[in-house]
């Protein structure tokens, strides 16, 4: 399952990286978000990047082969922030039904991407590649995993191996309706948001009880939730 973390490694050919450089690396995901955030043009050029980002079109081949090579980094970097923020606990309520706890991870879920156009256009957009809907797919496979240690942590869950399938599954068909909805107004409105809930709560009826009884919340089971992943980063060397 392949992380930003994974692949400057793999651009740099794990080579020993000065700091200098990977913070470089990020200044160029930052100056794609500015322009894909900016502009309507799908056909931004690394020459654009290069020119946003301050720095020479040399320093951006260093890293990259090609624009879509960034827009896949730049959507792991949003899959890994996507991560953290959909891992987090919900306290003060803590959630009574799991389909609150859909509701209300979906909504935190839609304002994020609301609040980043660039992560909705990569991930939501028309002229997504093959290569960053890999990217969405794996991200969406280790939420899933996440989420349904998320169920086990606040409800009584027994012999529901197939439960991050399941989940997955209504993500998928969750990530339809606010592509649509992205299609014909250039957001996730609430009503479109509403709609994805709704459609992957009806589909995990088919496999969930309508009442899960809530357990006790301990921090051990917090813990679990999150997966983490054997990702080394290049090695760093002394600054420059």
């Amino acid at each position: 399952m392949t992380t930003s973390r994974d692949l400057l490694a793999e651009l740099t050919q794990n080579r020993p990286m000065r700091r200098r450089g990977i913070e470089r690396y990020h200044r160029i995901l930052d100056a794609t978000e500015e322009l894909l955030s900016g502009s309507g043009d799908e056909d931004i050029s690394l020459a654009q990047i290069a020119e946003q980002a301050e720095i020479s079109l040399a320093s951006v081949y260093y890293f990259f082969p090609n624009r879509n090579s960034v827009y896949v980094a730049l959507a792991l970097r949003f899959n890994e922030e996507i991560y953290d923020r959909s891992i987090r606990p919900l306290t003060d309520p803590e959630p009574q039904t799991w389909q609150e706890l859909l509701e209300r991870k979906h909504k935190a879920a839609a304002e994020f991407q609301n609040s980043r156009p660039a992560a909705l256009r990569l991930f939501l957009g028309a002229g997504v590649s093959a290569a960053v809907r890999s990217a969405d797919f794996t991200g969406n496979a280790r939420l899933a995993r996440s989420r349904a240690r998320m169920f086990e942590a606040y409800f009584d869950i027994q012999n529901m191996p197939d439960l991050p399938h399941w989940l997955e599954m209504s993500a998928a068909a969750m990530d339809g309706i606010w592509s649509l909805s992205y299609g014909y107004h250039g957001v996730i409105t609430e009503e479109y948001r509403a709609e994805a809930t709704a459609c992957a709560v009806t589909y995990l009826r088919r496999y969930l009880p309508e009442y899960l009884a809530r357990i006790p919340l301990t921090q051990e089971a917090l813990e679990r939730v999150r997966i983490d992943l054997d990702a080394p980063a290049p090695a760093l060397v002394a600054n420059d």
